[in-house]
């Protein structure tokens, strides 16, 4: 029976090195010195200003291995032998002892635009899907030590996740009240930036923006889904000329009655009625027909 492991995440800590102006001014009075003892050895001074001239050359050499430069929103994680020690954010000139290790890293703000992914939404149908992700480092240590390649990692994520969100919702027409890609698009963006934070934490990131950039129906289907956009357009149509037609052969009808101007019975009032709706409703121009008989020829 095997025991699965969990990976204890590394914490990021403060460990600033110091300024580097004193360094900066000590080095090359300590390697002055190491020369003028090497002088004074070559005139008589014997071996001991040999040594000690040699030894505060080596030292010269060695201070100027611990500078480092910092600049805003960078940092550098310190580490001695292999063990993390701590981070320092400090900008400007930097110096630590020359034995331990530094690892730059970036804390400033990254825009990634994801490749456009053919994914499965809810019902099933293949769409076109892109996101633009803006995220940050947070953690260095994390970044730095509990995933082997941060960048990657996050970019993998990025694809991942959008392929999961991508399947919980409908590209449109969905049930009343539920939300779908195209007419939610905020709303789709909020729930994939906060499973990108959880995907991106160990790694320590912090998901800041996320949006779709990019959203269509596969090649294969686009134009029978085109087509039934448009015909849904077409009878969304048809609806409100027929509602406003049927307003029109009512007022129409109210109006006559009202003002006496003829008498229809029922039958003449139902022909009038469809004669009406068909002038209304009609994708032509209507073209009369005049009676020139009796009111009722």
């Amino acid at each position: 029976m095997t025991e699965t492991q969990t990976i204890n995440p590394t914490v990021e800590r403060s460990h600033a090195g110091m300024s580097g102006g004193i360094a900066l001014l000590a080095a090359p009075l300590i390697l002055i010195a190491g020369v003028w003892m090497i002088v004074l050895a070559k005139n008589g001074g014997g071996a001991p200003f040999a040594f000690s001239g040699l030894g505060l050359t080596v030292l010269s050499l060695l201070v100027c291995c611990g500078f480092y430069a910092l600049q805003p929103n960078e940092a550098y994680a310190i580490t001695l032998f292999g063990s993390y020690v701590g981070t320092d954010r400090k900008t400007g000139l930097r110096w630590i002892l020359p034995w331990y290790g530094r690892k730059k890293i970036s804390l400033r703000v990254r825009n990634v635009t994801s490749e456009t992914l053919k994914v499965n939404d809810k019902r099933g149908n293949p769409i076109e899907i892109a996101a633009n992700i803006v995220w940050r480092v947070r953690d260095s240590a994390q970044a730095l030590f509990d995933v082997d390649d941060y960048i990657a990692f996050v970019n993998i994520q990025i694809e991942t996740g959008l392929r999961e969100v991508a399947s919980h919702y409908a590209y449109d027409h969905a049930e009343e009240g539920e939300p779908t890609l195209r007419a939610d698009a905020e709303e789709v963006g909020d729930r994939l930036r906060k499973d990108l934070q959880q995907r991106t934490a160990v790694a320590g990131v912090a998901i800041d923006e996320a949006h779709l950039m990019h959203l269509a129906y596969a090649p294969e289907i686009a134009g029978s889904m085109l087509k039934r956009q448009q015909a849904e357009a077409v009878l969304a149509a048809r609806r409100t000329i027929v509602a406003g037609a049927v307003d029109m052969v009512e007022s129409a009808l109210d109006q006559l009655s009202q003002r006496g101007v003829v008498t229809l019975d029922d039958e003449r009032r139902a022909s009038m009625v469809s004669n009406l709706l068909v002038v209304l409703c009609a994708d032509r121009e209507a073209q009369p027909v005049v009676n020139t008989g009796t009111l009722y020829g």
